[in-house]
């Protein structure tokens, strides 16, 4: 177990894979912690060294009271990164992880070679919509809203698999302060302007059955860069990395090993 004593808050990471790797920076979706990527990880070749972090109010890293800024999150991940010592990442975010890996190509580029932006937008939902949401957990815990997440996470049948009700518990047992505190991050962000002045390689990642940022949505962030490349996953949904391991991690491979080597 790794805990990270920034003075403020304490961040749990994992650092993995090759010591002397390049660097691959996997930021979670919302309800999630760094498990979320343990079957991608899993099947990256070798040469390539892992760090994982639970952001704040999610997993075993402290949950401060919120709201929180899309900024204060940044600041983590930038602080998490440096603390391991590594520039020139690639950065994979899924879903507020993609935000996150968004805001942080623009404000510290050096730290960011490329992003692979999973299920996510430069705008995800409207203010509306997650005051909505962050009501309901404030008043009745985030078990009134696990089914609906539940559906627009995965498809059909991999809902109705053992394992998907490990990850309902992932979901429910978040703190309900750092679920609402990450919302009010969400609804307050909007990178439209900013990630279409980025000039790195980008992946989009998208699943076919994604309830929360829907294929074309991800396709339109993808596209905001120059360049940049599309991936549909189907009969997936919103977390393709645990329903579709095999297929998030050829797409993702295929990225990699098309970046310079350095």
């Amino acid at each position: 177990m790794q805990v990270l004593d920034l003075g403020d808050i304490r961040i749990h990471w994992h650092d993995g894979g090759d010591p002397g790797g390049a660097p691959v920076v996997f930021l979670n979706s919302l309800g999630t912690d760094l498990r979320l990527w343990d079957k991608v990880a899993a099947r990256l070749p070798p040469g390539w060294r892992t760090i994982r972090m639970d952001k704040r109010g999610h997993g075993l890293s402290d949950c401060p009271p919120g709201p929180y800024s899309m900024g204060a999150l940044i600041r983590d991940a930038e602080r998490v990164i440096d603390a391991a010592g590594v520039t020139g990442a690639v950065i994979v975010g899924c879903s507020i992880g993609g935000m996150i890996a968004q805001g942080l190509a623009v404000k510290r580029p050096d730290l960011a070679r490329a992003l692979v932006l999973s299920n996510t937008a430069a705008k995800i939902g409207t203010p509306q919509i997650w005051a909505d949401r962050i009501a309901t957990v404030e008043a009745e815990g985030i078990g009134a809203l696990a089914d609906a997440v539940m559906a627009r996470w995965f498809a059909p049948p991999f809902r109705a698999s053992a394992e998907a009700a490990a990850w309902r518990h992932m979901l429910t047992r978040t703190p309900a302060a750092g679920y609402a505190g990450c919302a009010a991050a969400i609804a307050g962000a909007d990178f439209t302007a900013t990630t279409a002045r980025l000039t790195l390689p980008v992946l989009g990642i998208a699943g076919s059955e994604d309830g929360s940022t829907p294929p074309d949505l991800v396709r339109e962030t993808a596209a905001l860069v120059a360049g940049s490349r599309f991936h549909l996953i189907r009969a997936a949904g919103h977390l393709p990395c645990v329903e579709a391991p095999d297929a998030f991690a050829a797409a993702l491979n295929g990225f990699l090993s098309a970046l310079p080597r350095g």
